[in-house]
């Protein structure tokens, strides 16, 4: 479990397929492998990974074909950044939201609008995610807890603070550039629920 406050911005060190659907990444981190070990879980641009060994300030990470599908991984190259957290301990503020590392589908960034302390960015959403995007709600972008601004059938908008801005991927990324989006799980509870409870109540 996460909370979508990115602690530091990592790099794409290597990429090796190991077979016909998988690959073990390669990620330079200092801050968040400072204690990481075999097993430890590090979410990277919000996808949850499972740290396979750790050398000199750098993790690596079997992606599976699943993820890379699924995911906008498999569109990293070595040198691009990546936001990284490290899992969320019981003790720890929830500066966020609770960010499981799943993700539900890949966006795309479709405008940008500087303004004099911010920015709004507009991202395009899959098909099937707009039910659970909300005006004032929570959503995981690229690993980064975010309040959603706006909401449309099929996009979404959130305002990035400065310090966003500075210290995640989401800086530097452009327009038609793909992003991790993974909306708030509760929505997701709230949706099963109500159907269980349709379908009962129709029997």
């Amino acid at each position: 479990m996460f909370t979508g406050i990115v602690e530091e911005l990592g790099e794409i060190v290597r990429s090796t397929e190991t077979g016909d659907d998988s690959a073990l990444v390669a990620i330079r981190g200092p801050l968040v492998t400072s204690d990481a070990r075999h097993g430890d879980s590090i979410a990277v641009n919000g996808v949850c990974l499972t740290v396979v060994d750790v050398d000199g300030g750098v993790f690596t990470a079997d992606v599976m074909g699943e993820t890379l599908r699924r995911t906008a991984l498999g569109a990293l190259r070595p040198g691009d950044p990546v936001n990284l957290e490290r899992a969320a301990a019981l003790n720890s503020r929830l500066g966020g939201h609770l960010v499981q590392g799943h993700v539900d589908g890949v966006g795309e960034i479709v405008a940008r609008e500087p303004a004099a302390q911010w920015e709004t960015v507009r991202f395009r959403l899959p098909a099937g995610l707009a039910r659970y995007v909300v005006e004032k709600g929570s959503i995981t972008v690229d690993g980064v807890s975010l309040t959603v601004a706006e909401a449309g059938d099929d996009w979404f908008s959130v305002g990035l603070i400065p310090t966003t801005l500075k210290l995640t991927v989401l800086g530097t990324k452009r327009i038609g550039d793909p992003v991790n989006l993974e909306v708030d799980v509760l929505a997701k509870y709230v949706e099963r629920l109500l159907g269980d409870r349709g379908a009962g109540s129709a029997r």
